[in-house]
């Protein structure tokens, strides 16, 4: 295909997922940098270093990783996926930092190392998580990437929801009353599961949708893709509740355990470990049915699923 010009190639599936890291990160570097941009008045060297300090230090990078093969895999251009995959993965470091701060999860240890509020402070670790939201957004609106408007309307779009009161945001605040911040709360599995799609599933979700509209899909190839990312979401939250019951904190490069002591709601407390591993395994065949139109175009999604149940971090 024509439109595989520029994509990283790469042999097996933890080679592609290296590579198109590899790449994620050099892109996201190049935008962090210390250089003054057309439109900008000034880049404060504090606010850069701690914005590269909660991009630059690691990741699968799995959000534009999906991106960038559902678009390689409709023969999209590699450019506007990378920038619009960027995008997605600047929101979802944003939301970590916001993530860690003492009021919400009061987290020490991203990554394996300190997180933002903690090597800075608590004030640029809020302006770092709004500069990178704002990033996200210029970046998939930029025309240099991407230059179809109403393709690049539609990421916009598309992230902005994904993101927003009605997705991570909507999903975080959920996440919190389930805590029992606001007063008693038991959530059943309808709602954990409404929860998690929004926090964690939908950026997942738009994620592939967002290579959808990069490569030019159809609005039935949309609805399918679709339904594999969401399928996907949900099937990352339950193994992550998972990992944070049996992986160590070593392993993870944050602490582990802190859901249950929370008292957050997650599918491991509704299912038990067990149902919670065959729910992820019913989630994976769901993926792989979404998938069956583009026969094995569709490989490196179908492992992009396999891989998300069975990650050890």
């Amino acid at each position: 295909m024509a439109g595989t010009t520029g994509y990283p190639q790469a042999g097996d599936f933890t080679a592609r997922l290296s590579a198109v890291a590899k790449t994620v990160e050099g892109f996201l570097a190049e935008r962090l940098g210390d250089a003054v941009q057309p439109g900008e008045i000034a880049r404060p060297p504090r606010l850069m270093e701690a914005m590269r300090h909660a991009v630059l230090n690691g990741g699968k990078r799995l959000r534009p990783f999906l991106a960038i093969e559902t678009a390689r895999m409709l023969g999209g251009p590699f450019e506007g996926a990378l920038a619009a995959g960027a995008g997605v993965e600047l929101v979802h470091c944003y939301s970590l930092v916001h993530d860690d701060l003492p009021a919400m999860d009061d987290d020490d240890l991203r990554r394996g190392q300190p997180t933002v509020h903690k090597k800075y402070d608590e004030a640029t670790a809020i302006l770092v998580g709004d500069a990178l939201q704002t990033l996200a957004f210029e970046i998939v609106a930029d025309p240099a990437w991407q230059a179809d408007p109403l393709i690049r309307a539609e990421l916009v779009l598309g992230l902005a929801r994904a993101s927003g009161l009605g997705g991570m945001v909507g999903g975080q605040l959920l996440d919190l009353g389930a805590e029992g911040r606001f007063g008693p709360a038991n959530l059943d599995v309808d709602a954990t599961l409404q929860l998690q799609a929004m926090k964690t599933g939908a950026i997942l979700a738009f994620s592939v949708d967002a290579g959808a509209l990069v490569g030019g899909a159809s609005a039935d190839e949309r609805r399918a893709l679709l339904a594999y990312g969401r399928a996907l979401g949900q099937a990352f939250q339950v193994a992550d509740d998972i990992l944070d019951r049996e992986a160590s904190a070593e392993a993870m490069g944050k602490r582990t355990g802190k859901d249950k002591d929370a008292g957050k709601a997650t599918l491991v407390d509704r299912l038990g470990l067990d149902g919670a591993r065959a729910e992820c395994e019913r989630l994976v065949a769901e993926c792989e049915a979404a998938l069956k139109p583009w026969g094995t175009a569709a490989a490196t999604l179908c492992e992009a699923a396999r891989f998300t149940v069975a990650r050890k971090s």
